[in-house]
């Protein structure tokens, strides 16, 4: 009976759109796109943010504009009931509706995941839900189909479910996790690009946000699934035992993250040195670390190791790190005078700071020559050292070429010593010389 009413009510609704009265709606509905836009270019300027959920990167590629259209055509469809018969607004509203979720879920979940691989998949998958339900309500086939999956049940734990349950209980716990998503992003980006330099205090704090709110939106999924929350105290039993034993490792990572975060011991930017691994500190999630070296190579470092081995942190209470090298110079050079020029001629360089001053000291005699030992400082570690120490090098070497100072080479002296022999082989004396 319902499929016969669903057929009539598309054939009506096919006779309704070939009349002259769906040449209004149409007219109508396209000035209702057209305020759409117009609405959210103004709000894109006002507010001057690209690439959000909201707005999107394009003025109608957001979910804001889908959403003013569809607000539009309601109001329109309300008010032109009494002057046409609606036909168009009956296609145009699902429609709207449908891309309005579409463009809402694939959003939120490109900015939850955004590198993830299997995004273009669930794209796909929410789009053909979406539309098949469209073309079912627009052609009236959704109450019979809805009725059929009434009727298939079966029996779970003492009661009766339907596969309508299922589907509908499933689809409420996707939009609610969604919801979460969406707003654990929102407060995350708040967090992270609000005020302040404590850039891993705020990061702690988005963590922590993002999983309450993703806890919270499970509970309120689970619970439109129809799964007993009462049980969840036997469940959270067994899961602790199974943290206790099999995902200690992990939820040690866990902790250790929090703990660093909060402790402050690392900091997102720091320059730290970790199993013989020097770089810099780009992230720091809840399980693991990622430092990135002066190279470009990229370490991943759980938390745990953080906590329990030696970090070496050249930035945690002064970023100054001391460089050392050394050059040599020949026996009779006048050092006191040439150690006043040296510094000089150090403090010009580029990265080198002027506090603490560089300092040349003499620190060995050698048997070559004198060793010169140079202390210099320098605040951005991050860059390297390679290219300041090379500076440096070069600073030194144009004095002493200025001062006509030679940096000795290895030298040995050789003594040949000539023996004369007999004719029986005995050694001949000889003369001492005078």
């Amino acid at each position: 009976m319902n499929s016969s009413l669903g057929v009539q009510d598309f054939n009506e609704l096919l006779r309704d759109l070939a009349t002259t009265s769906a040449l209004t709606e149409a007219a109508v509905l396209l000035g209702c796109l057209g305020l759409s836009w117009l609405v959210c270019m103004l709000l894109r300027r006002m507010v001057k943010v690209n690439g959000a959920v909201i707005f999107g990167r394009n003025v109608v590629d957001g979910v804001l504009f889908p959403l003013v259209a569809l607000v539009l055509a309601v109001i329109a469809r309300h008010l032109l009931m009494g002057v046409v018969k609606v036909a168009v607004f009956r296609v145009a509203i699902p429609i709207l509706l449908s891309l309005a979720l579409i463009r809402f879920a694939v959003r939120v979940l490109s900015a939850a995941f955004p590198n993830s691989s299997w995004m273009r998949a669930t794209e796909r998958t929410i789009s053909w839900i979406a539309w098949i339900a469209v073309v079912l309500w627009i052609t009236g086939v959704m109450p019979a189909v809805l009725e059929e999956l009434d009727s298939v049940r079966w029996q779970v734990a003492g009661g009766m479910v339907s596969l309508r349950t299922m589907i509908e209980g499933a689809l409420t716990a996707g939009v609610v996790m969604v919801m979460a998503l969406w707003l654990s992003s929102a407060i995350e980006r708040k967090i992270i690009h609000g005020t302040g330099d404590d850039l891993s205090m705020r990061k702690m704090v988005s963590n922590i946000v993002r999983a309450l709110l993703l806890f919270v939106g499970l509970l309120f999924a689970m619970s439109a699934v129809g799964i007993n929350l009462t049980a969840l105290s036997v469940l959270g039993g067994a899961v602790g035992v199974g943290l206790g034993f099999g995902l200690q490792k992990i939820a040690a990572n866990y902790i250790s993250g929090f703990v660093i975060l909060a402790e402050r011991s690392l900091r997102i930017g720091d320059m730290v040195k970790v199993d013989n691994f020097e770089g810099r500190v780009t992230d720091i999630r809840t399980r693991y670390t990622v430092i990135r070296s002066l190279g470009g190579r990229e370490a991943v470092v759980p938390n745990e190791m953080l906590i329990t081995q030696r970090v070496e942190n050249l930035s945690l209470a002064d970023p100054r790190v001391l460089i050392q090298t050394m050059v040599q110079v020949a026996y009779g050079t006048d050092v006191r005078a040439l150690q006043p020029k040296l510094v000089d001629a150090i403090l010009k360089v580029e990265r080198v700071i002027a506090d603490p001053a560089p300092g040349v000291q003499l620190s060995n005699f050698a048997a070559d020559g004198m060793d010169l030992t140079i202390n210099f400082w320098i605040r951005d570690p991050e860059n390297g050292q390679g290219q300041v120490k090379s500076d440096v090098h070069l600073a030194v070497l144009d004095v002493l070429n200025a001062e006509d100072i030679q940096i000795p080479f290895p030298q040995r002296v050789m003594h040949t010593i000539v023996r004369h022999e007999g004719p029986d082989g005995a050694p001949v004396p000889q003369p001492e010389r005078p």
